[in-house]
C-alpha cells in the first residue's frame, strides 16, 4: 500500500488562520489598522518574513488592504451587506423601516439571549462602557437634532456591544453589516417617538436598563424577553404614527375633494 507523504504546513498558513479567526470573532474590526509588522511578529512569536507572507495571502483574499506608507488594514468592506445606493433606497421607503424593526426583533433578541449566557468579564466591561455612554445621553435634552444623533449613535453602540458579547460570529457580522442603517434608523425612531409620546424616553431608559441588567446578571430568558419588549414597543409607537399619517392624508384628500365640488 502506498502511503502519501505528510505535507508540512507552512508557518504563514498558521498565521493566516490566526488572523482570520481574529477577524471573524471581532477582535480585528473592519477598517482597523493592524499593529506594526515588528510588533505583530513579536506578539505571534514568528519571523517577520513569515508574517509578511501571511499578510500578502490575506490581501490576495481581500481580507486585508495595504496602504502605501500607512500600514495594513482590515478591509472596511467586510460585512457590508448593503451598499450605499441600496441604503439610500431603503431609507427612503417608510415600509422598509418597519421591515428593519421586524428583523431587529428576531436578531437582537437572540443576541441578548446569547450575551447573557456567554459574556466574559471583558465583554461586561465593554457593555458597561456602552451603557454608561447611553445613560449620559439620557441626562441631556433630546430636543436638538445634534443631541438626537448622539443619542442614536450611543443606542446603536449599546446594541452592538450586546452582539459582540453573544460570541456568535454570524449574529455579530450581520449586526455589523447593518450598523450604519441601524444607527440612522435609531435616530429616526427617537425623533418620531419623542414627538408622539411624552413617556417614550422614560420607557426607553427603563427598557435598556432592564436589558442591561439581565445580561450582566446572566439571565438569558429575561434578556431575550426585554430585548423583544423593547423593539416591540418601538414598533407599536411608530405603527400608530403611520396609521395617524394615513388618516390625516385621507382626511386632506376628502377636504380637497369637497372644495373642488363647491367650485
Amino acid at each position: 500500500m502506498e502511503i502519501p507523504h505528510i505535507r508540512q504546513r507552512r508557518l504563514s498558513d498558521t498565521i493566516v488562520e490566526q488572523l482570520e479567526t481574529m477577524i471573524l470573532e471581532g477582535t480585528l474590526n473592519p477598517g482597523e489598522r493592524l499593529p506594526a509588522e515588528r510588533a505583530l511578529a513579536e506578539q505571534f512569536g514568528v519571523s517577520r518574513p513569515s508574517l509578511r507572507e501571511a499578510v500578502q495571502k490575506l490581501i490576495a483574499k481581500g481580507l486585508l488592504i495595504s496602504r502605501q506608507g500607512g500600514g495594513n488594514f482590515v478591509s472596511d468592506r467586510l460585512g457590508s451587506s448593503f451598499t450605499d445606493p441600496l441604503l439610500g433606497l431603503l431609507e427612503s421607503r417608510p415600509e422598509a423601516h418597519q421591515d428593519l424593526l421586524e428583523f431587529r426583533h428576531t436578531l437582537e433578541a437572540d443576541c441578548a439571549y446569547y450575551a447573557a449566557m456567554r459574556a466574559t468579564q471583558v465583554d461586561r466591561q465593554h457593555l458597561q462602557a456602552a451603557f454608561d455612554e447611553l445613560q449620559a445621553c439620557y441626562h441631556h435634552s433630546p430636543i436638538t437634532p445634534e443631541a438626537r444623533i448622539k443619542e442614536g449613535a450611543a443606542d446603536a453602540h449599546f446594541h452592538m456591544a450586546i452582539a459582540e458579547a453573544s460570541h456568535n460570529m454570524v449574529l455579530l457580522h450581520t449586526m455589523r453589516g447593518l450598523f450604519d442603517m441601524l444607527k440612522r434608523n435609531v435616530v429616526t425612531n427617537i425623533g418620531g417617538m419623542y414627538e408622539l409620546r411624552d413617556e417614550s424616553r422614560e420607557r426607553l431608559v427603563n427598557q435598556h436598563s432592564a436589558l442591561f441588567n439581565a445580561i450582566m446578571e446572566s439571565r438569558p430568558d429575561d434578556a431575550r424577553h426585554f430585548a423583544s419588549e423593547h423593539i416591540g414597543y418601538v414598533q407599536e409607537v411608530l405603527a400608530n404614527s403611520r396609521e395617524e399619517e394615513v388618516r390625516m392624508a385621507r382626511a386632506q384628500r376628502r377636504e380637497l375633494s369637497e372644495i373642488s365640488k363647491i367650485r
